[in-house]
């Protein structure tokens, strides 16, 4: 039997979650089986182990992968406005609120907060502080490269502020990506400007 290449298992890796994800949003995370997805994805059921481990696993898995496509967002914002951190940060917030809005996963998670599935709380719970503190190290390092006129410690209080009250949004949005991306970055602009 041959042994399968990294992009080969990654590959897998990538079907296995995507079907999760897929079963999550339509089914809810408490259908989620690892032999139902291995019947997804067309394996076995040990493959799914030996790839994923438990469910839990697979629910950080998921997570992992969530949080990837909403950095990925946060990153092409900053690459798109080279010059110019505040422009920069409006259109980070407005990409991950509207990434926000669409995306199925999370509204997944947003209804267990409210009832709908609470097997599905700890995906919002078990991992929140390590998902934040990436998430403001992402942030940190491409504000820093900005070089703006503060100090460290006001710089680590602005992106902590900023980031978690994206998050707060992206939770229970209050009005338009749009709408919420031009209050937040005018405050943003304020804080980086002095």
């Amino acid at each position: 039997m041959a042994v399968p290449s990294g992009l080969e298992v990654a590959t897998l890796r990538q079907r296995m979650v995507a079907a999760a994800v897929e079963m999550t949003t339509t089914e809810g995370w408490a259908h989620v089986t690892m032999s139902r997805l291995a019947q997804s994805v067309g394996v076995s059921r040990q493959t799914v182990y030996n790839e994923i481990g438990t469910k839990n696993a697979l629910a950080e898995a998921m997570i992992l992968a969530e949080l990837e496509n909403f950095l990925a967002v946060v990153t092409h914002a900053f690459d798109t406005h080279p010059d110019d951190l505040p422009e920069a940060v409006e259109a980070a917030i407005l990409g991950v609120l509207e990434l926000a809005q669409d995306n199925t996963l999370l509204r997944a998670v947003v209804s267990a907060t409210h009832g709908a599935d609470t097997e599905l709380l700890p995906l919002l719970t078990t991992h929140s502080t390590q998902l934040l503190e990436l998430a403001k190290a992402v942030v940190g390092e491409r504000v820093g490269a900005y070089r703006p006129d503060l100090t460290q410690r006001e710089l680590d209080g602005a992106i902590d502020m900023v980031v978690r009250v994206v998050l707060s949004h992206v939770m229970q949005p209050s009005g338009t990506p749009a709408r919420t991306a031009a209050s937040l970055g005018f405050v943003a602009r304020r804080v980086l400007e002095g």
